[in-house]
């Protein structure tokens, strides 16, 4: 027990501070008189409350250090226990909306995933989007990274727990001598990308406010807008060319990002492992789905055609969730081909889902590297991605992680089929939930969303969402009887 007490009163520590951010949406509130300034008041004091309770009843056991296990339990109970005080402003808005409902849409939102069960959202008022926004951004880059740089200075360390979030090689580097530094500067790249990003949506054409939701959930890569009809809303190019820019940026890895200012050169880009390969796949995937949506008739020219195919296909492969068009009534190549995207396209320390372009690029080098053993069984062809060899036991981790996605997935789809779900409903909701991507197909489509799902059929998205953003084991890890034993 006093490994939870210890977890608890870092979870306390961490609901205070998200109570706080709750402030950004209350105080626009005041600002603009739209009718939420009671909702978000209460909803600041029923979480800095719950966070303070949570903090000083286990205060006995704050000094204790974190072991392994303790970041692993913390980082689960980060992602789940958060969305319950994100989802109490859409409850005291929307008192018709189910718990479960308000629940999946915090955690789309956190987790940056983009679905929604909301609709008539240029109604809603704009502090409720603009809080949809803020845990969008909040949660891109990970609360736990947030957390690294802050709670030290409240005598808790954080190494333990980058390492239970960080996917892929930020792992492996410390990019500065100090976790926390590290954690700053990520931040930091993170803040000004998403401050540029506003200024040019705000000199594009959209309001204030526009600029500063669609930034944070384009940085975020949770393509979740203050419009119904999403970017369509503009029918603006420029607009458009924007999103696709900072989209294909947040996609990349922000250790490059980090390591590009601290060199003042563009070198790590190119030795980063998976930014040109992503950067490839992604635009030829724009030019060849393109091509196929001008041969099929499915609009009159080629410059049409690369619009609308260029701006959908960037926004599902970063598993942004952003449309400007129906793209699920396109013929079904593409659609399906999009979300294969979803699943690999995005680098490892991105804000972006999937099982991300490295483990991709290490199956694909496995798979060659097999059948050259085949052909020359005597030849010894070390398996190299970049300028690195990489080791068996980071092999067998990527194809243990490849099984599990697989396994995964196929779960979810029989799951969902099983409760009432249209195949095709539930073969793109578990792809959408599980790659933290949003938009699906048929039902949930981008003309769509996820509202006309049972209370059942959400709870078992929420999950798939979390599952995605924790890389399964993370949250598997603690479902295991040997996770508990001393």
């Amino acid at each position: 027990m006093n490994r939870l007490y210890r977890v608890v009163n870092v979870l306390g520590k961490m609901v205070l501070v998200f109570g706080f951010a709750m402030l950004v949406p209350l105080f626009w509130s005041i600002w603009m008189d739209d009718g939420a300034q009671t909702l978000f008041g209460k909803s600041v004091l029923i979480t800095v409350g719950g966070g303070l309770l949570l903090w000083l009843s286990t205060s006995n056991y704050k000094r204790e250090e974190l072991q392994t296990r303790d970041g692993f339990l913390l980082v689960v109970l980060v992602w789940s226990v958060l969305p319950a005080f994100a989802m109490i402003p859409f409850i005291l808005l929307l008192p018709n909306l189910s718990i479960s409902k308000a629940y999946y849409e915090a955690v789309s939102g956190l987790t940056a995933t983009g679905g929604t069960v909301l609709s008539g959202l240029d109604a809603l008022p704009t502090s409720i989007n603009l809080w949809r926004g803020e845990i969008v951004w909040l949660g891109g880059m990970g609360l736990i990274v947030l957390a690294v740089a802050i709670l030290p200075l409240l005598g808790v360390g954080g190494r333990q727990l980058l390492n239970a979030e960080i996917p892929g090689p930020m792992k492996e580097n410390k990019l500065t001598p100090r976790i926390a530094e590290t954690a700053k500067g990520l931040w930091a790249i993170y803040t000004s990308l998403t401050l540029i990003c506003m200024i040019a949506y705000y000199w594009a054409g959209m309001n204030g406010f526009d600029a500063i939701m669609h930034a944070f959930t384009t940085m975020g890569l949770g393509g979740f807008s203050s419009h119904d009809a999403s970017f369509a809303y503009w029918n603006s190019p420029l607009i458009e060319a924007i999103a696709m820019i900072f989209m294909l940026f947040a996609g990349i890895n922000f250790a490059a990002h980090f390591l590009v200012l601290r060199t003042k050169s563009l070198k790590p880009y190119r030795y980063d492992s998976e930014a040109f390969l992503y950067i490839s796949i992604v635009l030829l995937s724009c030019l060849g789905s393109a091509l196929y949506l001008w041969l099929s008739n499915t609009y009159p020219d080629m410059l049409t055609a690369l619009r609308y195919a260029a701006f959908n296909v960037i926004s599902v492969a970063t598993t942004t969730g952003y449309s400007n068009t129906d793209y699920s009534a396109w013929p079904i190549l593409i659609p399906l081909w999009m979300l294969l995207l979803s699943g690999i396209a995005t680098s490892s320390g991105s804000t972006g889902g999937g099982i991300k372009m490295v483990r991709a690029r290490i199956l694909y080098k496995l798979v060659y590297r097999e059948m050259i053993s085949i052909m020359h069984p005597q030849s010894i062809t070390p398996l190299k991605v970049g300028r690195n060899i990489v080791s068996n036991r980071i092999i067998l981790s990527v194809l243990v992680f490849l099984f599990v996605y697989a396994a995964s997935y196929v779960t979810m789809v029989l799951v969902l089929t099983f409760s009432g779900l249209d195949f095709m409903t539930a073969f793109s909701a578990a792809a959408a939930c599980l790659n933290n991507l949003g938009p699906g197909l048929g039902s949930i489509g981008p003309a769509g969303n996820y509202a006309s799902l049972t209370d059942l059929q959400i709870l078992i998205c929420s999950f798939a969402m979390l599952l995605g953003r924790l890389e399964f084991f993370t949250l598997l890890v603690i479902l295991t009887p040997a996770f508990w034993k001393k």
